[in-house]
């Protein structure tokens, strides 16, 4: 009885603790989302009127992030002894960044400041200096004023057609021009090729000169459609009034979205809200937004690059430790330096990686394969490639142990029955204890996704950057570029939370890039748990 009951209070402290991490991690969920969902949702937008000390009044219009109305009043100049008071403190962010920054304003008023939501107000989602507000005033083409019974149907029919004419500028501009160039980049190797063979005759002297008069024909013909597609896209212009009646032309080509904030219904904000998501999952950043594909993109192809490296290595490694190596001393000081590699920071990972991959093997590849490329390095240089190595070494180690402890639990009958019917050691190994320790495998991996994920300090060394031009896969061949560089969830919301011009205005995509980042490891943890339990299923009546 009196074991019962400590058995009993171990369960609880168990249950208990399990609890408690499930709430935090529901609570962080939770936290993520809601200072997140301030990026998508449509805020109101407030019209402030202010009466200055000459009595003229002043108009201020923006979203109102903070409104203190017990705030210690701002001590005056050369007050010695500031009498404590109290005032009102108003956060406002004005938008307006390249005509009227900064685009926060902070207001001290001793009485709260009635305020308007006049419905008429627009609210335009720029690629570059941050949201603009103020009045639609009208559209205009070539200097030609735009006409129409629904001057709102209107503006979102243009910038649906503007939207289609950039999609095709990045087309042309990232297929087919890449592709354009790649094959004169190849003509250009081959004719290399032949001159160092002495075999570049007239009749070979004649094919190249034709080929490549026919790609610079071509180059000229995609280069006369994208610049008339650009012109194009910047004939409309919208004419925005701000808050103090100036007036001023935005192209078309620079706004992402338009909408009144404060004539929206729920309904309305809500589809609003979803477009916004789809707009940030699905689209690339600029300058003010923050669009994240590229970054999710790289997150998880580095992740699959880095899984498909160290589970073999990993595997091996355990299978040597405990299958064939015996038990000796060797094998104790691997076991010793695999434990010690499991503590080992990052950040000596990432120093690691770029001096053995990225200078030494990398240099060495370029001075084998990519010589006629030199200095310009091909992978000298941080990449892809040197980042899933950096990270499949740093997570080798989680690997190892798990796999290993997997091997460990399977009951050494298993092995002398197999070995008593006749099967060589390697052929156990096959067909019995490899798929019976394919779920502490999944474990190992699952691991060192969890880990490998969300680092961030060893891929600034080897490969991640703010911004890339185009994504390791394209359609040129080899389709998968291992060379270049890539973007990281991880690495931008570093970036957004301590290196962007305005923190304020990015403060809330911080919170939806780490909710991003942290639903896509979740959702490859399950994945991967999902697989080890259908295997561990499948194999239970082996071990009973």
């Amino acid at each position: 009885m009196r074991a019962m009951r400590q058995n009993d209070r171990w369960r609880w402290l168990t249950a208990g603790a399990v609890a408690v991490c499930l709430l935090a991690f529901t609570l962080l969920i939770g936290l993520l989302a809601w200072q997140g969902m301030r990026a998508f949702w449509p805020q109101r937008v407030d019209l402030y009127t202010l009466t200055q000390p000459d009595g003229q009044s002043r108009a201020l219009l923006g979203e109102t992030l903070e409104h203190q109305p017990r705030f210690p009043a701002p001590a005056a100049e050369g007050d010695a002894q500031p009498s404590v008071s109290y005032v009102h403190r108003y956060l406002i962010k004005t938008g307006n960044r390249d005509w009227d920054a900064p685009d926060f304003r902070v207001l001290y008023t001793r009485e709260a400041i009635k305020v308007s939501q006049p419905e008429a107000v627009l609210v335009l989602q720029r690629r570059s200096g941050g949201n603009a507000y103020g009045w639609f005033v009208g559209l205009r083409e070539d200097d030609e004023p735009l006409t129409a019974r629904d001057p709102d149907a209107l503006l979102h029919q243009r910038l649906k057609q503007v939207r289609g004419l950039l999609h095709k500028i990045d087309r042309i501009r990232h297929v087919e021009l890449a592709r354009l160039n790649d094959q004169l980049a190849a003509l250009d190797a081959r004719a290399d090729q032949l001159r160092q063979q002495q075999q570049f005759d007239t009749r070979a002297l004649s094919e190249f000169e034709a080929n490549q008069a026919a790609l610079q024909r071509r180059f000229a013909q995609l280069s006369g459609q994208l610049a008339d597609l650009q012109h194009e896209s910047l004939r409309d212009v919208l004419i925005l009034s701000d808050a103090q009646d100036r007036q001023h032309a935005i192209p078309l080509a620079q706004i992402v979205e338009a909408w009144y904030p404060n004539a929206m219904n729920m309904q309305q904000k809500s589809l609003h809200t979803l477009r916004q998501i789809w707009h940030f999952i699905s689209d690339s950043p600029t300058e003010s937004d923050g669009g994240a594909f590229p970054a999710i993109f790289g997150t998880v192809l580095m992740v699959l690059l880095m899984s498909l490296i160290v589970m073999p290595f990993g595997v091996i490694a355990a299978i040597w430790l405990h299958e064939y190596a015996g038990r000796n001393a060797l094998t104790r000081l691997v076991r010793i330096a695999v434990v010690n590699l499991a503590g080992v920071p990052s950040i000596v990972y990432g120093v690691f990686g770029l001096g053995f991959f990225v200078w030494l093997a990398g240099g060495t590849l370029d001075q084998l394969f990519f010589s006629r490329a030199l200095p310009n390095p091909t992978f000298g240089t941080p990449g892809l490639l040197w980042a899933a190595l950096t990270l499949a070494l740093l997570t080798l180690p989680v690997v190892i142990v798990a796999t290993e402890e997997g091997l460990s639990r399977i009951p050494d009958s298993l092995r002398h029955g197999s070995l008593a019917l006749g099967a060589t050691q390697a052929e156990t190994l096959w067909q019995v204890i490899l798929p019976m320790a394919l779920p502490a495998m999944l474990t190992g991996l699952i691991l060192a996704v969890a880990r490998a994920a969300g680092e961030t300090a060893p891929l600034m060394l080897v490969g991640v950057v703010k911004m890339v031009p185009e994504l390791p896969v394209d359609a040129v061949f080899p389709w998968l570029h291992l060379d270049r560089k890539f973007m990281h969830l991880g690495f931008q919301i570093y970036d957004l939370a301590f290196q962007s011009p305005n923190v304020e205005a990015d403060r809330p995509l911080v919170y939806a890039t780490a909710l991003l980042l942290v639903m896509i490891i979740l959702s490859l943890n399950l994945l991967a748990m999902a697989l080890r339990h259908r295997l561990r299923e499948r194999y239970r009546l082996m071990t009973q």
